[in-house]
């Protein structure tokens, strides 16, 4: 049999991991006396070329120990450490710098045995964690709510892919002022959020299921107003509830809280409490390209003291609001809404005051164009609300079968609006109209004749 330099060189490289792990291991027993494993195989570990083989022990109610030991082990080392198939019970597991955990596809467990989390780690970078389930059981973490199956605090440049977090009575998994990414990974059946993520310094979720939430799908929050940068793309959000109450800071598919500069893109979000995407203080965020049915409340939200917003290209099957840009009272302010497909909104009539209906609602500084929207029992765009009205362009937009058309607010301080150019088809109440807080007041502006006030130009529009 021939032997190849390949060969040679991968059974050196083999032979290396081996030496460096067993010294590794052999180090660290030195300096920790008689209680540390003497080798690898006291510590249940088999070196090969691909790193560290954790060997589990059938029927261990907890091996948190023999785990531990093998992290550490493995990080010292420089390697990653391979968890077999199977059930693993652990306590609480804590990630060095460095660490690398890998488990087999699909088939690799690691069971909430006891503790505040089943992974955790601060102030470590290069963290890898991989193919794995973690499973809570349903399992009691703590009642805070920071509180997650993985926890991970001010680390840097993580990676967290492939991996299923479930059963859990917190968050799924909460990252703190952490960089890096979360890829491929399926967070269900948890009490609160699916992902919270608090103050990142650059991460990236992508590719991501979340489902069956207590509180809120991905959480990107702030504890102060800043930028934030996180991006949320390609991921599927489902059956997200409101069981912590409020008025929509739960229920939502992904909450964006005070982080600036959030891009969220390409996700598929249904069956929300509330919106799909709602903002709050959130300024310069990006809503793209989603896809969202059957909402509770507004699908997509951009509410409070936010400067500047982009929701385009969206679909929107199925709310009692389609889009609201809002609380010009709050500094809310400076939004393009264009391109947005908005269908099958609803009244809750059950509510005594917040009966929404409306396609578009709208107040400062913004332009909405280009939109579709059929089928808003209300209003199909709502300008203004009492004197919060300021600088509104709305043009080129399709309306049908609509309650009324398009709504502007009559209150005299109110500011400027132009209404042009939109096609407006089967308004019930009439397609253009004055209102009073909601209520409709006067003649349909949109007829030819009408007196309008100086701060109101309408013209070029379309009624059938």
């Amino acid at each position: 049999m021939l032997t190849s330099r390949r060969n040679l060189v991968a059974a050196g490289i083999g032979m290396t991991v081996a030496s460096a792990a067993s010294a590794a291991v052999a180090g660290s027993a030195s300096a920790a006396g008689a209680r540390r494993p003497q080798n690898l195989k006291e510590a249940g570990l088999q070196a090969t070329g691909r790193g560290l083989h954790f060997q589990s022990v059938p029927g261990d109610p907890d091996q948190k120990r023999a785990l531990q030991e093998a992290l550490d082990a493995a990080a010292r080392a420089g390697v990653p450490l391979l968890l077999p198939a199977g059930v693993i019970r652990t306590g609480t597991l804590n990630l060095p710098s460095g660490s690398v955990l890998v488990g087999a596809a699909g088939l690799t467990t690691l069971e909430c045995a006891a503790g505040a989390a089943v992974l955790m780690a601060e102030n470590a970078e290069g963290l890898v964690i991989r193919d794995l389930v973690v499973d809570g059981r349903h399992s009691p973490l703590g009642s805070g709510e920071e509180d997650g199956l993985i926890r991970l605090s001010l680390c840097r440049g993580l990676t967290i892919e492939n991996v299923t977090v479930r059963r859990s009575l917190a968050n799924g998994i909460v990252l703190q002022g952490c960089s890096g990414r979360v890829a491929a990974t399926t967070v269900e059946d948890v009490l609160l959020a699916g992902l919270r993520s608090l103050d990142a310094k650059g991460l990236q979720i992508s590719g991501c299921r979340i489902a069956d939430c207590g509180n809120n799908g991905i959480q990107i929050w702030r504890n102060d107003a800043g930028d934030d940068g996180a991006l949320v793309t390609d991921c599927r959000i489902e059956r997200v509830a409101a069981n912590g109450g409020g008025t929509g800071e739960n229920g939502n598919g992904i909450s964006v809280f005070r982080a600036g500069g959030v891009v969220v893109q390409g996700n598929r979000i249904t069956d929300c409490a509330y919106s799909a995407i709602r903002g709050n203080a959130a300024s310069n965020l990006t809503m793209v390209g989603n896809s969202c049915q059957r909402l509770g409340e507004v699908a997509l939200y951009a509410e409070f003291g936010f400067e500047g917003a982009v929701i385009a290209n969206n679909v929107i099957d199925g709310a009692a609001t389609g889009i609201s840009v809002t609380n010009m009272d709050h500094g809310g302010r400076l939004a393009v809404v264009e391109g947005n497909v908005i269908r099958n909104l609803f009244r809750r009539e059950q509510e005594p005051v917040d009966v929404r209906g409306d396609g578009i609602t709208i107040e400062a500084d913004s332009v909405v164009s280009g939109n579709a929207i059929d089928g808003a029992p209300t209003s199909g765009i709502r300008i203004g609300w009492g004197p919060y009205l300021r600088n509104v362009v709305v043009s080129g937009n399709m309306l049908r079968d609509t309650g009324a058309g398009i709504v502007v607010s009559s209150d005299d301080r109110a500011g400027t609006c132009l209404v042009s150019g939109n096609v407006i088809a089967g308004a019930r109440l009439g397609a253009i109209r004055a209102m009073d807080h909601g209520a409709l007041v006067g003649p349909d502006l949109a007829e030819a004749g009408t007196a309008l006030p100086p701060r109101l130009a309408i013209s070029g529009n379309l009624v059938a």
